[in-house]
């Protein structure tokens, strides 16, 4: 047997026990819900420190950023769906016009069914089980499609899964872009992806084939606004702590950065004092400072120093330790090759402008991004946030907005679509039924042929 016929046959067989385990009910009742949910909080309390070797071996990631960006984004989502889902999962009451009168309207969730969770690399942790927790309280069941450059946690979240699943609840696959095409090529009830807006096309265009329902979290450049009445010094903290934070490997870090010419240089001068700060002169021999993910994703961003503007701090790469120094990059424009694709990386491209409204056309001329960052007055704040549009903003912050599990997270336009997180979590995984029960005690002969005037129908539904 071919090693194709290999994958369709274990592909079909893991299907069957979902469709299998989805279609006895199991999943139904909340309580064996919040059960799911308990267990799989137990557990990543109990492989915490496997999680934690994983991910530095992967990414080079300290026990600390890991604990912070990837197991307790994922322990805080648990908690909040299990202690909300019952409330979630009520059937809500909707009004109901009076033109209806004898109906009652309400919204109850159902579950979806079996849904695929494709997630990437740079959050293995966070980005793969935060999506299943919104499957397994809206009563799915689901295949999870880890990226195979992160082999290390992937072992630790098999064994996870399999403790706390049944086999058909939950079942997980590994392998490169022949496996992606693999399930894409089969029929899902719900398609949840995380990755690049090239990728993001490609899983588009198979869920088409379907019609399969899906929600894309992708990317895009990101800006960060520094106006003149910022605080430099906050800003500075903030944006280095946001750009750098896995080595840049983070789909909402600040891309390139808009700086009032009037404070750039004093900015700059505060953004080389917290790079030192935070990782020391020379960062390769910080134990807090992250890797490149592989060879290739090195030399994409390492190939985009030097070849525009003036590299004004760092620039220093590493092969053999895929590493790449925290790197500044001045006079860039916004028509420079850096400008024209998402960095994913430690490097940071400043545009200077003199009045808020060349970074705004800077902004508007791009695609829409999936993060938008202002330093300055809360309202100019305020006011760049109604001009513009992104998945989601901070003001006088960076990443933050991803930290509050009662906000919905998601892209817009060319950074995705479809929101998580908390109840909308929840939301995304149900099909939020519409149901209308009407009594059989009074029956209004308007609706009837032969109808009424229309004169009268106006007037009676409005």
């Amino acid at each position: 047997m071919s090693d194709e016929n290999v994958l369709d046959t274990r592909i079909d067989r893991a299907c069957s026990r979902l469709h299998a385990y989805f279609t006895s009910g199991a999943t139904q009742k909340v309580t064996a819900r919040i059960d799911a949910l308990d267990r799989l909080h137990s557990a990543i309390r109990k492989y915490e420190q496997q999680l934690f070797e994983a991910l530095r071996v992967d990414l080079h990631k300290a026990p600390q950023e890991a604990y912070m960006t990837e197991i307790s984004i994922v322990l805080q989502e648990i908690t909040l769906h299990r202690c909300n889902l019952k409330k979630w999962n009520r059937p809500r009451r909707a009004k109901t016009p009076l033109f209806m009168f004898g109906s009652s309207s309400r919204i109850i969730p159902q579950p979806l069914g079996v849904v695929l969770i494709i997630a990437p690399w740079n959050y293995p942790v966070q980005l793969l089980l935060n999506p299943l927790i919104g499957a397994i309280s809206a009563g799915n069941c689901a295949m999870l499609k880890p990226s195979p450059y992160a082999p290390s946690v992937n072992r630790v979240i098999e064994k996870i899964i399999a403790e706390v699943f049944a086999p058909g609840y939950v079942e997980m696959i590994e392998g490169g872009r022949e496996v992606n095409t693999a399930l894409l090529a089969r029929r899902w009830d719900y398609i949840f992806f995380t990755g690049s807006p090239a990728l993001g096309k490609v899983v588009m265009r198979a869920a088409a084939e379907h019609m399969t329902p899906l929600t894309l979290e992708l990317g895009g450049k990101s800006p960060c606004i520094v106006d003149k009445e910022a605080n430099l010094d906050i800003a500075a903290r903030r944006i280095v702590w946001g750009k750098l934070l896995n080595a840049g490997q983070t789909c909402i870090a600040p891309d390139y950065l808009l700086a009032d010419a009037t404070i750039k240089e004093a900015l700059i001068e505060r953004l080389v004092y917290y790079i030192r700060q935070y990782y020391g002169d020379d960062p390769q021999k910080s134990d807090e400072y992250p890797r490149l993910v592989n060879r290739a994703a090195f030399e994409r961003v390492a190939s985009l120093i030097g070849q525009q503007g003036s590299v004004i701090y760092g620039g220093n790469v590493d092969p053999a330790d895929q590493y790449i120094a925290p790197t500044l990059i001045d006079h860039v424009t916004p028509s420079d090759p850096i400008m024209q694709q998402e960095i994913f990386g430690p490097v940071l491209p400043i545009i200077g402008f003199d009045k808020l409204d060349q970074a705004l056309h800077i902004i508007a001329a791009g695609e829409k991004p999936l993060a938008l960052y202002y330093f300055g007055k809360q309202e100019k704040g305020r006011n760049v946030i109604a001009q513009t549009t992104s998945g989601g903003a901070c003001i006088n912050d960076t990443i933050m907005h991803i930290a509050n599990h009662r906000l919905p997270f998601g892209g817009v336009g060319h950074s995705g679509m479809g929101k998580y997180h908390g109840q909308f979590s929840f939301e995304t995984f149900s099909n939020l039924r519409a149901v209308v029960r009407t009594s059989t005690w009074i029956d209004f002969r308007i609706k009837y042929p032969p109808y009424p005037t229309l004169k009268l129908l106006k007037k009676l539904i409005r």
